[in-house]
């Protein structure tokens, strides 16, 4: 089976099933056989069902819950021993506004990054005194795949906007600097937190 493929940036990416737990299990030994084992890993992977509460299905539930909350807890499992082995690592999650923010047709999403944000405390207490440092980021309104149908009504965009302290949604530079942070020695010191980068959303 060919795992791997070629960017042509300097970069290479695997390809995984992060619903099929089997699956997990043989990308991490994938990845540590063919790059050694991690520094840095980013649980950024996501869905967003966007259905009402009365309309989700047990399969959609499940769906979420296990790529959201599950796979990054199992591939952290997973890759933990060789950081705390080299008593240094850096785990980030990618958390959401409806960690704290209830959202139109968000209740199984908002579950699951909720579980995350309490993922991250619970991770953060287990590996943080071996040198894995273990933080969330919680985007606001990004352009990416799950916000596409968004960023498509410009006055719905406009909207949200306004809804911010700066004025503006997030643009995807603006989440560099955080996680840079996150995962350099600039943080040594920060573990178990949920940093939103959200233009101030959260707080009018």
């Amino acid at each position: 089976e060919d795992w791997v493929s070629k960017t042509g940036l300097g970069s290479d990416f695997v390809v995984s099933d992060l619903a099929d737990r089997k699956c997990l299990t043989e990308t991490i030994q994938k990845v540590e056989e063919i790059y050694g084992p991690p520094d840095i890993l980013v649980n950024a992977a996501g869905i967003n069902t966007r259905e009402h509460a009365d309309e989700v299905s047990h399969e959609n539930w499940d769906k979420t819950l296990e790529i959201n909350l599950s796979a990054p807890f199992f591939l952290a499992q997973g890759f933990a021993p060789a950081m705390v082995s080299k008593g240094w690592g850096r785990i980030v999650n990618f958390a959401s506004l409806q960690c704290r923010k209830a959202f139109p047709a968000g209740i199984s999403y908002g579950a699951s990054k909720g579980g995350v944000e309490q993922l991250t405390r619970a991770m953060a207490e287990a590996w943080s005194g071996k040198g894995v440092t273990v933080n969330a980021l919680a985007p606001g309104f990004f352009p990416t795949e799950l916000t596409k149908n968004l960023f498509k009504n410009p006055d719905l965009a406009k909207k949200i906007a306004k809804k911010t302290c700066i004025g503006r949604n997030g643009q995807l530079t603006d989440i560099e600097g955080p996680i840079f942070f996150l995962c350099s020695q600039a943080s040594d010191y920060v573990t178990g937190q949920t940093l939103f980068v959200d233009g101030g959303f959260t707080v009018k």
